[in-house]
């Protein structure tokens, strides 16, 4: 850490974002570590969607716009961990220059800072910066629309097998946990405001992709 202008002592903080089981925060700080980077804190979001939570929604996401402050740097594995939205990703960006904060990146080491005055180098940047969001938001579209046309052949192919068990859990349930866990409510409350046991709520808390896709298949 390092002292900025005032008291306050410059951080770097790393972000990170992970939306199924198989991926894990310490990964994504060793990968930080290993580039080079000297983390103070980790702030993490687990099972939560870039494409359709904004950063602003997201617990962690929150407690980040609360943390950052002039000379700190921002560290993400890259772009895709803020959001996969465009106008989401470019705003947090936009939004956290401005407050003097530094944006780095793991991946292609890119460097995000609000203090150039140069017009070219600004110019540069926000042109970067667009292209980064506009990157995530259609990879993660591809994505989407590679994991529809695998599930219309599965259907076409095995309707029976495709769905497999029925749900335990409803749309409603569902939607309920996921607004709960975005305030930071506890499993426990979860459970009884949910109807659901802390085993179905921890498995759904999990992989919320995973249980959209079965709600899916039973529709």
């Amino acid at each position: 850490m390092t002292l900025t202008g005032g008291c306050h002592m410059s951080r770097t903080i790393l972000y990170a974002r992970v939306s199924t089981l198989d991926q894990v925060i310490e990964h994504q700080r060793q990968q930080a570590e290993a580039a080079g980077f000297n983390i103070d804190e980790v702030v993490a979001d687990h099972g939560v969607s870039g494409t359709t939570t904004l950063l602003s929604e997201r617990s962690e996401g929150r407690r980040l716009f609360d943390l950052l402050r002039h000379g700190d740097v921002l560290v993400v594995r890259w772009v895709d961990r803020l959001g996969r939205n465009y106008d989401d990703v470019t705003d947090t960006i936009r939004r956290f220059m401005k407050r003097g904060v530094v944006i780095k990146t793991v991946i292609n080491k890119l460097t995000f800072d609000g203090a150039t005055t140069d017009p070219m180098q600004q110019a540069v940047r926000d042109a970067m910066i667009a292209f980064m969001a506009a990157t995530a938001q259609a990879q993660a579209e591809a994505t989407k629309e590679a994991q529809r046309a695998g599930i219309m052949a599965a259907r076409t192919r095995e309707p029976s097998k495709y769905r497999g068990r029925k749900p335990s859990f409803n749309r409603q349930q569902l939607t309920l946990m996921r607004d709960m866990v975005a305030r930071g409510e506890g499993m426990s409350a979860i459970a009884r405001a949910t109807g659901l046991t802390r085993q179905t709520v921890q498995r759904l808390r999990n992989d919320f992709t995973a249980a959209e896709a079965l709600l899916e298949r039973w529709v």
